[in-house]
């Protein structure tokens, strides 16, 4: 395994590169940019030195290069938008993909088997860390952890999914974001909505171990308060619609976790729904902006920053070891589908649309 470069390494370069382009100069020249659209130093050679530093880039040790191989698991609304924060953090940090670093996303399309060759890839290629977004993505990686420090996004429950011992106990070359469900939380939404709700369905994919995990917590919840859970499991995104159908005809409510399969077929859930006008609650916010009528949670964008943080100390330096698994469970907000209310001819309850944590999330916003 190659040795983990640092970003300081390649600052360290840069200002070198900077110190000596200022002794060529004539006369005083502007602070500059690392960004590839810095102003030109004010010099009467300025064309030359842009062309220096443009050779000087271009022929930069690929050693001073940090490798990112990200892998996401499939494309939806949610994993999308840790993605893009993901990128913009790493920015945010001093990271410039093709100058100090370099990410390669790559989209396994909802498929293991593709999981699995991408992650050998990487390991092929030598990359200085994978990011994995979503469990099956890293339960993938895993398997690479001996070689690579493995940085996961979006995991509900790490632990059960068995890539870390404990969140606190990172001994396994892995560590990450845990975007776990708050399913009661969720569930007593659902019952301020709809105070006499009774059954309520569950639809999954069989294969996510995030989503067993959350069909074990509703199945609990329903238990203690009397009322009936009807699930319904898929094996790929093919089956789901058949499935929603079905579900629809023998349910007040539909609770869906953050489950990838099933999220990526959102809209076209969301359109049955409400031909059947049967509510959805989900288990992410993006999940309502497709169409699903509300859930109690984070936003996204929250993983996809401290998921790039995690990076950046990995980059630096510090040991997975020392870096716990960050859950985010606390500072949640009442995401709600208006528009999906009005269609499916809801009121929604004054305590709800009161809460200050009460957050609007019409279809594609």
């Amino acid at each position: 395994m190659k040795v983990m470069k640092t970003f300081l390494r390649t600052l360290t370069t840069g200002a070198l590169m900077l110190s000596l382009l200022a002794g060529c100069t004539n006369g005083p020249t502007k602070e500059t940019s690392t960004s590839t659209n810095s102003s030109k130093p004010t010099s009467s050679n300025s064309s030359e030195i842009a062309d220096n530093t443009s050779n000087a880039t271009s022929n930069q040790d690929t050693d001073d290069i940090l490798e990112i191989g990200v892998i996401q698991y499939i494309k939806h609304p949610s994993l999308d938008t840790i993605y893009a924060s993901f990128e913009a953090q790493l920015e945010e940090l001093g990271y410039r993909d093709g100058v100090n670093c370099e990410i390669d996303l790559k989209d396994a399309q909802g498929d293991q088997s593709n999981c699995n060759s991408i992650v050998q890839a990487f390991k092929a290629d030598k990359k200085d860390v994978i990011v994995a977004i979503a469990t099956p993505a890293a339960q993938a990686a895993a398997t690479v952890a001996k070689d690579i420090p493995i940085i996961f996004s979006a995991v509900t429950d790490p632990v059960e999914a068995g890539l870390v011992t404990s969140i606190e106990q990172t001994d396994k070359n892995i560590t990450g974001t845990s975007d776990a469900v708050q399913v009661d939380d969720i569930l007593d939404l659902a019952l301020q909505f709809y105070p006499k709700l009774n059954r309520i369905g569950f639809l999954y994919s069989t294969g996510e171990a995030n989503s067993v995990s959350n069909l074990q917590k509703a199945k609990e919840f329903c238990e203690d308060r009397g009322m009936q859970l009807i699930e319904s499991g898929v094996s790929n995104s093919s089956e789901v619609q058949q499935a929603a159908q079905v579900l629809f005809t023998k349910v007040d409510a539909l609770f869906i976790p953050n489950d990838n399969t099933v999220a990526s077929a959102m809209p076209m859930i969301a359109q049955e729904a409400i031909k059947a006008q049967i509510p959805v609650f989900t288990g992410a916010d993006s999940m309502v902006g497709d169409g699903g009528l509300a859930t109690n949670g984070i936003e996204y964008t929250a993983l996809g920053a401290e998921t790039a943080n995690m990076v950046d100390k990995v980059a630096k330096g510090t040991p997975i070891s020392e870096i716990p698994v960050k859950v985010f469970d606390d500072n949640l907000s009442i995401f709600v589908n208006e528009n999906t209310a009005k269609a499916l001819e809801i009121e929604i309850p004054q305590e709800i649309s009161s809460n200050e944590h009460y957050v609007v999330k019409n279809t594609n916003e």
